[in-house]
């Protein structure tokens, strides 16, 4: 553990976890290797598409609880494939008969199946009722800074805006758009989409995200299991870099690094 983790944890619904990296159990080739990459992640969060992943549905099938106790994780249920508000709430209402009570979830709901980007409308009405419901509401949404205030201001405990489209893999597309969200927020900001590689993760940290969210960078990686590790890295690092400031940008500098007084004339007499 480092010692900024120790002393930086992120805070969501008033519960503290060391790592910042939030990693999906989707599209690996068995449980086995999702165990494997989240292992090696760090990461004490992770998302299962309730649709998608069986977790008791199907008790002839293998659960991934098997493989990802909850006693070990938290687990975070998704609406992945949700097209509407009501498929969205009806599913997180199952998902936590599944689990026992389980109330910390991960709203999406999408506008499309060919982009997958966030149906905004129908999102903000399953937040509010979600969050009457007694639900803790982790959301995807757009980098649309109004709409992300609105869902904080409905309840939601962290926002989560796309970098780019998911599993596009383009990485941070409008940081500008972030940097307001970031700045207007008074709940965690995590970046959700778009990831797909360790410096984007970097940059999103460096930024002032509270966390970072992904699944597809990690799992259709040539070697999952290592790229979890890199993420895990890159993330830190952002973070670090962020708590400690970098320097100003410049085009050059005209003032030397080292000390200007003090300096050795040469055997000439001359400066």
């Amino acid at each position: 553990m480092k010692p900024h983790e120790n002393l930086d944890p992120l805070v969501i619904a008033g519960k503290p976890y060391r790592s910042r990296l939030l990693i999906g159990t989707g599209k690996y080739k068995d449980f086995a290797e999702t165990r494997a990459a989240v292992e090696a992640s760090g990461a004490e969060i992770v998302t299962v598409a309730i649709r998608r992943t069986n977790i008791g549905q199907d008790p002839k099938q293998p659960s991934l609880l098997e493989f990802l106790p909850p006693s070990k994780y938290a687990l975070l249920p998704n609406t992945a494939g949700c097209y509407t508000a009501d498929d969205a709430v009806r599913t997180l209402r199952l998902a936590r008969e599944l689990l026992d009570g389980h109330d910390l979830v991960k709203l999406e709901v999408l506008g499309d199946p060919t982009t997958l980007y966030p149906n905004v409308v129908d999102t903000l009405a399953a937040a509010k009722t979600l969050v009457k419901d007694g639900f803790k509401v982790m959301v995807y949404t757009s980098d649309d800074p109004i709409i992300a205030k609105q869902l904080e201001e409905a309840g939601c405990v962290a926002v989560m805006p796309l970098a780019s489209l998911i599993g596009s893999g383009m990485g941070i597309l409008n940081p500008w758009n972030l940097g307001i969200i970031i700045e207007q927020a008074k709940v965690p900001v995590l970046v959700d989409a778009g990831v797909g590689t360790a410096s984007d993760a970097a940059i999103a940290m460096e930024l002032g995200c509270d966390g970072v969210l992904m699944n597809t960078a990690v799992a259709a990686a040539k070697n999952p299991v290592l790229m979890a590790t890199a993420m895990k890295m890159a993330v830190e690092a952002g973070r670090a870099a962020f708590l400690a400031g970098r320097m100003p940008k410049k085009l050059y500098s005209a003032t030397p690094s080292s000390p200007t007084t003090g300096l050795i004339k040469p055997a000439s007499g001359k400066p």
